[in-house]
């Protein structure tokens, strides 16, 4: 089906203006303020807490500690283990202790700094290879989080086969997400007595089912709703200021604001996790590929927070977008004392593709093969299996890119200090191998317009656009003619994290099956000839307008525990980065020239939203591979964590390449982490080409690059 595909975003305008309300906005007459009082030590007992200084302060109103939580103490996305406020041990520098609510923001910090907390240092476990031989256990169950294992074919039998065996190390570090707004929330009694919070986060729902355990209250008790969003990238999924604004909510009954600092979200938030990878390639000489063998270590801090899921989605993910007959992946996560790992942009599979595309080149020269033939010769296509034994029977556009950038790749020139480099990818879209549906509910107004309910989190993606976008081209109205009501926990349907590459997919589909339905309904009433709405509206005023319902939960499968055999993940997305760099041989700098970015996204459904995503995509990518470092204990805020900026930014070429998903709505899989995840491994290859030498470890920045030179 034909779409128009160009679709201005409908936030544009409230947010350019500075209309959108963000959480740290709201301000109210008697709001209170809360902050936290945070642990300075990596690993201790907690011998005693003196507050009596603190309570001094004037304005003070409540300080909480775990022992305020009527409820369950601890929380977290797969396993309850973490806890709201430390009970009688802390595992992180940052890790909260106290809720101090104040009349003033900065009556509460004054109190904070007055709290006293004495100390027993117990053995801090500094790395993961550390966490396997230590006798100090981080948990009562032992330091190893989660092994994944993906086992396919007999990998001794394929290196046997192979004329060439190339083996490397690989090191990634910590990365913080260093969204554009820090973490904030908002919360206040209503005239039902309910807990009202407004927070800036990626999922509604998961918030409210949290705070209702923390507060052993009923979930119809609670309401979250998402506030304007200024970005996410996996670091808003957890509980960030929920918890602690509820349990202040709870005890002292008036409204309660809480935001961090900058400072405190570096030292709080999720990072990415540091991988260390060992991976084994074997080749034919011709060059096919064999066999891999790849083990994956990773940090995952002291809590779980989305760390299994990196674990199964790093291994899953580690052939790359080629087929392989004889794969043996370990993936292990362990805990440490260092910062909380989680959900950031690509699950783990930017770290893996980093290794998987720095062994394709490798290989290549080995055989003296072009780097784009050996992709060519091995990457998937329909009819393809997968690690996990998947078949791929539909929308396989790898080749595809692969043809897209061929003429760049092939008239490429290169001058003296520039190179050139290839990323590949792959990416399962939507949760793995579980279960994650999503709806779309539609509706009429009184006002005669249609509504829109979705449980979706905008976090600057552009997921309101899209959805509003699908709902216009299948009901042919305009959107101006479009409420939309989104995550509300009152109002709206679970609808999934905003996550996983997931909304455009999986709520995209639910909302393109309730306007599949929605008109039907409006072709029966004659809507088309007339475009009266009114009528309608009067005619079911005694019945009542009926409600159209969209459901749709993408087709995958369990996976063996030992194997990994199974469907994972309905589609792929799938990409090629071609990028140039300039390189100088004195100091280390590199410079980013341009890039060419295909993707296969299935269908385009907004050009507009696409690009922007693979502009941001490539930015993250030069953070990744050059630049970005988190270093516990000593990064504290943007002086020393350096991102992006404008002037880093090179010229981008986004190619878009359709191989429709038949799940898909108008065959869409969407872009949102394909966009990153093979951007630092071009880079890295182009630093190869341009230099000579090849960089293991990232982020390969100025100073280890000089080295290496």
């Amino acid at each position: 089906m034909p779409i128009k595909r160009y679709f201005d975003r409908i936030d544009a305008i409230e947010k350019v203006t500075g209309k959108a309300l963000y959480a740290a906005d709201f301000n109210i007459e008697g709001m209170c303020h809360a902050v936290l009082v945070r642990s300075s030590r990596p690993h201790a007992r907690i011998k005693s807490i003196n507050i009596k200084e603190a309570l001094e302060i004037e304005g003070i109103v409540k300080i909480l500690t775990h022992k305020d939580i009527p409820g369950k103490p601890f929380y977290g996305v797969i396993k309850k283990d973490q806890p709201l406020l430390a009970v009688d041990r802390v595992r992180y520098i940052g890790e909260p202790i106290l809720i101090i609510v104040a009349k003033s923001e900065k009556q509460a910090q004054e109190a904070a700094k007055l709290v006293k907390i004495d100390y027993e240092d117990i053995e801090v476990i500094a790395n993961p290879h550390q966490s396997m031989e230590s006798l100090t256990l981080i948990h009562e169950n032992g330091n190893l989080l989660s092994h994944k294992k993906v086992i396919k074919g007999d990998t001794e039998k394929g290196f046997e086969q192979s004329d060439v065996i190339v083996e490397r190390n690989y090191r990634t570090t910590w990365l913080d997400h260093a969204f554009l707004e820090i973490e904030a929330g908002f919360g206040y009694i209503d005239k039902k007595g309910r807990i009202i919070i407004t927070s800036s986060t990626q999922n509604v729902h998961y918030k409210r089912k949290e705070i209702s355990r923390i507060l052993n209250i009923s979930e119809d008790e609670i309401r979250i709703v998402q506030a304007t969003t200024g970005g996410g990238f996996g670091g808003k999924l957890d509980m960030t200021v929920e918890g602690y604004i509820a349990l202040a909510v709870y005890h002292t009954k008036m409204p309660v604001l809480m935001r961090y600092s900058r400072e405190e979200s570096f030292i709080s938030n999720t990072k990415r996790h540091p991988l260390y990878i060992n991976y084994k390639t074997g080749a034919t000489k011709d060059g096919k590929i064999k066999a891999i063998k790849v083990d994956i270590i990773g940090d995952t801090g002291p809590y779980i927070s989305y760390s299994e899921t990196v674990c199964l989605r790093a291994a899953l993910h580690a052939t790359g977008p080629y087929e392989i007959p004889n794969v043996r992946v370990d993936s292990r996560m362990f805990y440490t004392n260092n910062p909380v790992c989680g959900a950031m942009r690509g699950f783990g599979v930017p770290q893996i593709a980093f290794a998987h595309e720095s062994q394709m080149d490798l290989i290549a020269e080995e055989l003296k093969l072009d780097p784009l033939k050996i992709r060519f010769l091995n990457g998937l296509k329909k009819g393809s299996l997968t690690a996990t034994s998947q078949l791929l029977e539909a929308s396989v556009g790898y080749l595809s890119t692969l043809k897209a950038i061929e003429p760049y790749w092939i008239n490429r020139k290169k001058k003296e200090g520039s190179g050139f480099g290839l990323g590949s990818m792959f990416y399962g879209m939507g949760n793995t191998g579980i279960s994650n549906p999503s709806y779309g509910i539609l509706s009429i107004s009184e006002e005669g317009k249609i509504v829109l309910f979705t449980g979706v989190c905008e976090i600057g993606q552009g997921s309101d656009t899209v959805l509003v976008q699908i709902l216009c081209e299948l009901l042919d109205i305009d959107k101006k003619d479009v409420l939309l009501i989104r995550a509300d926990t009152d109002l709206t349907k679970d609808a999934g994290s905003t996550s996983a590459s997931r909304q455009t997919y999986i709520s995209g589909r639910a909302v393109y099956n309730a306007a599949l339905e929605m008109r039907k309904f409006l072709e029966n009433e004659g809507f088309y000839k007339n475009r009266d709405l009114k009528g309608i509206i009067n005619r079911y005023r005694e019945k009542g307008l009926p409600v159209f319902e969209g459901f749709f939960d993408p087709p995958t499968t369990s996976l063996d525990p030992e194997t990994s055999k199974g469907v994972p993940y309905a589609t792929y997305a799938y990409a090629t980065h071609m990028t140039e760099v300039e390189v100088n041989s004195i100091t280390g700098y590199t410079k980013v020239i341009k890039v060419y970015a295909a993707h296969d996204v299935g269908k385009a459904i907004n050009v507009k939203n696409i690009k922007g995503q693979i502009y941001g995509g490539v930015a993250m990518g030069i953070g990744l591979a050059l630049m970005e470092e988190y270093i516990p204990g000593k990064t504290k805020s943007f002086d020393n964590y350096y991102i992006p900026t404008s002037m880093d930014m090179p010229e981008i070429e986004a190619i878009i390449v359709e191989d429709e998903e038949p799940t898909g709505p108008f065959g869409a899989k969407g872009v949102g982490e394909p966009a990153l995840i093979p951007q630092a491994a071009s880079i890295l290859n182009a630093i190869t080409d341009a230099t000579g030498k090849r960089a293991y470890e990232l982020p390969c920045d100025m100073e280890r690059l000089k080295e290496k030179l």
